[in-house]
């Protein structure tokens, strides 16, 4: 089936986004840097892809889908090998920022791809199923990636998504059609529905929502080496948060269809804030004997609550401009990379001036805020109604 090599191909990119929290101790070591300065990689990472995939779309809006899914995979496979030869930070960074120059034009494409191919009834579905490869990585590819860094080399990761990169490109060779029709919006559509009141509201929640978990996730390895953690319970407790993280994105789409996307979002937000606070609170007034258990009931909750938002962001802002869906979508996707990449700068600057165990009041306190932005545009959708 056609969509499940695009599905490898999120599979692969969301592992190289996300894998590099658990490999942060590894690298840091090996180069000689601080865990901050390591961090900054998924600052880099964030900030390039959520400059570069909207900008991109427009470069190559005229390109055929199919010939542009292959440059894009082919450029992040490049990227990732050269990331395996990296002497130092300075060329590993580089090849960061073309991982996600990639990444920020194969993800876009291949949903493009998706929507053209499947029939009217059964879009839906086809995108679900492409997006769901980034979802899958946060509970297999994470952890994967996490532990054959600790057994070999976080190099070795590296070349483990370039190797699930070639598979979805082989993929995409034989079996993607030439000449598919273009849906990629252009960059004056997206900065069209940016203008809508509710759309700001919206992607600025998104964007608190993603700085507070970067703020945490980039830096997790930190605080769980410092209770003693070994490489392979860290994979354990990125499993753990990837796992619940899935089951959240399902309940998340759920909850929005029978309570409605604002009150699932709220849920979502506070209960994701809450969580992350538990995690300071755990780290910083449990003894460590206990905490190096107890530290994985905020982390699963954590997951949970936080990926459930997403799918009731994307149904609330479907609601505000159901004939522009692509791209309302698309403009949220690039808010989310923003907050991510501020949220890795964020939690580089809590370690470089408190402790690893402040990172979750800060991160939970940026979520916080996300919660006042959705009360707001909750309150101002009200009073245009009355």
């Amino acid at each position: 089936m056609l969509v499940t090599w695009l599905a490898l191909a999120t599979f692969a990119i969301g592992t190289e986004a996300f894998v590099i929290a658990g490999l942060l101790p590894a690298i840091s070591a090996d180069l000689g840097i601080s865990a901050a300065t390591a961090g900054q990689l998924v600052t880099a990472y964030s900030l390039a892809y959520a400059i570069g995939s909207p900008l991109l779309a427009v470069l190559f809006n005229n390109v055929d889908r199919k010939t542009v899914l292959i440059l894009a995979l082919s450029f992040f496979i490049a990227s990732n090998l050269l990331a395996v030869v990296a002497p130092g930070y300075p060329l590993l960074m580089i090849s960061r920022v073309l991982m996600a120059l990639g990444a920020g034009l194969c993800t876009p494409t291949a949903i493009g791809i998706a929507v053209a191919i499947s029939a009217p009834e059964r879009r839906g579905r086809a995108v679900a199923l492409v997006t769901s490869g980034l979802t899958v990585a946060t509970v297999i590819g994470v952890p994967l990636g996490t532990f054959v860094g600790s057994q070999a080399s976080w190099r070795a990761t590296f070349l483990l998504v370039a190797a699930l990169g070639a598979i979805a490109l082989i993929g995409v060779l034989l079996r993607v059609p030439p000449k598919l029709p273009n849906a990629a919006p252009s960059l004056g559509s997206r900065l069209a529905v940016a203008r809508h009141e509710s759309v700001i509201y919206a992607v600025v929640t998104t964007t608190l929502w993603a700085i507070g978990g970067l703020t945490v996730f980039t830096y997790l390895a930190v605080p769980l080496h410092g209770l003693g953690f070994s490489s392979n319970e860290i994979s354990l407790a990125l499993l753990v948060f990837g796992s619940a993280a899935a089951v959240g994105n399902v309940l998340g789409g759920i909850l929005a269809d029978r309570i409605g996307p604002t009150p699932t979002m709220a849920m979502s937000l506070a209960g994701m804030a809450s969580a992350l606070g538990l995690l300071s609170l755990t780290l910083k007034a449990v003894a460590p004997e206990l905490s190096h258990y107890l530290v994985l009931l905020p982390i699963a909750a954590w997951g949970l609550c936080g990926w459930s938002f997403f799918p009731a962001q994307a149904a609330s802002l479907i609601r505000i401009e159901p004939q522009a869906a692509t791209v309302v979508l698309s403009l949220n996707s690039s808010f989310m990379y923003l907050g991510f990449a501020l949220g890795g700068a964020l939690g580089g600057i809590v370690l470089t001036t408190a402790a690893p165990a402040h990172l979750g009041w800060v991160g939970g306190l940026s979520v916080g805020a996300g919660l006042v932005v959705l009360a707001l545009r909750h309150r101002r959708e009200r009073l245009k109604l009355a």
